[in-house]
């Protein structure tokens, strides 16, 4: 049965050397729908693994609460919580096959043979797994490795899954296939989860929403899309994806925002947040946004790189770094270092922090 998890206050805080102590989450607040795919994602240190594993039953709360479905299972040991983990190393048995390795949870649980049976031969055909069943883990890639550890977690039919950085151990190209397995598995199978992931893309492709977090603080929910157009604060703009940090001052209120003033130059900027008419304020545009040849601003190049795809410029605005990414370059104007390039902003993808 599909089951949310409820976080209230959240603290934990771990005692170094007996007289310092270090908060690695700080009264943290989440919920997470029946069936939904929540990313916990920021830099090493933010608290995010360690949030996990509370869940997960490894670390004990110093305060808080968490439910998975209606049960507080803040002091429960993690074999009587509704959850199952797919660990980052894989952490299967190396001298059983595959077959044995999912099975071992459910002859754990002492459940009939024929059951057993049964619910490994449903999930190795979900998985496409078959053709390997007999094989041990040292006759298999990192990727099927990481296949069988979350069949062995999806064959539990827990209530909750959760992912501790599970594809970091694995190349770049295997890393989005694996991604794309994991999201429509999960689809298909519609199991709440829980993801810790340091890789923004990760987070990006597979989640229904991202938690950022920062020093064991969120700092922003939302959908990826939400998170990437419409960022809380700096912090959440620079982390997820590049952002140009812009000065401006309000002019005007509008139904919708402001008219704010960007170095002599206009914008209409939708907003709810509260200033007053002359407030400095602080704005963020992404590099692609940046519109190269609008007769705006003068700039200098300071960087020029042909990416394939993308052409990724700097240049330089009255003493500030512009980063900008020119996508599809091909037949269009190629800036040299050193030369002029005039530049303007996309209005609608300015936004107010």
């Amino acid at each position: 049965m599909k089951k949310g998890i409820s976080i209230k206050d959240m603290t934990k805080i771990f005692v170094i050397n007996n007289d310092k102590n270090v908060v690695a989450v700080n009264n943290v607040n989440l919920e997470v729908q029946p069936g939904e795919f929540v990313t916990l994602l920021g830099p090493s240190g933010c608290g995010k693994t360690t949030l996990l594993r509370m869940v997960a039953g490894f670390e004990t709360l110093t305060e808080g609460k968490i439910l998975i479905g209606e049960e507080n299972v803040a002091k429960l040991t993690p074999d009587k919580r509704d959850t199952a983990l797919v660990f980052q190393n894989y952490a299967l048995f190396p001298h059983l096959n595959v077959y044995d390795n999912i099975a071992y949870g459910l002859k754990l649980q002492k459940l009939p043979k024929k059951e057993i049976t049964e619910r490994v031969q449903k999930i190795l055909d979900l998985m496409k797994m078959n053709d390997f069943a007999y094989r041990v883990p040292s006759q298999m890639s990192g990727g099927q490795q990481q296949r069988v550890s979350l069949a062995r977690a999806l064959v539990m039919e827990p209530g909750v899954l959760l992912f501790d950085e599970p594809l970091s151990n694995l190349d770049a190209k295997l890393r989005i296939h694996m991604r794309d397995e994991i999201r429509k598995l999960q689809k298909e199978v519609g199991i709440t989860s829980l993801y810790v992931t340091h890789d923004q893309s990760e987070a990006m492709g597979l989640s229904d929403r991202v938690v950022i977090m920062k020093d064991g603080v969120i700092q922003q929910v939302g959908s990826p899309k939400e998170i990437y157009q419409r960022p809380a604060n700096s912090f959440v703009a620079n982390f997820i994806g590049r952002a140009n940090d812009i000065n401006g001052t309000i002019q005007s209120k509008t139904e919708e925002g402001y008219v704010i003033d960007i170095k002599g130059i206009t914008y209409n900027v939708k907003s709810d947040r509260k200033y007053s008419v002359g407030d400095n304020v602080g704005l963020i545009i992404r590099p692609e946004s940046i519109i190269i040849g609008k007769e705006s601003y003068k700039t200098v190049v300071t960087k020029s790189i042909f990416m394939g795809e993308n052409h990724e410029y700097e240049v330089n605005w009255d003493g500030k770094v512009i980063q900008i990414s020119q996508s599809n370059p091909f037949g269009k104007i190629e800036y040299e270092l050193n030369q002029e390039m005039s530049i303007g902003f996309d209005e609608s993808s300015l936004h107010l922090l």
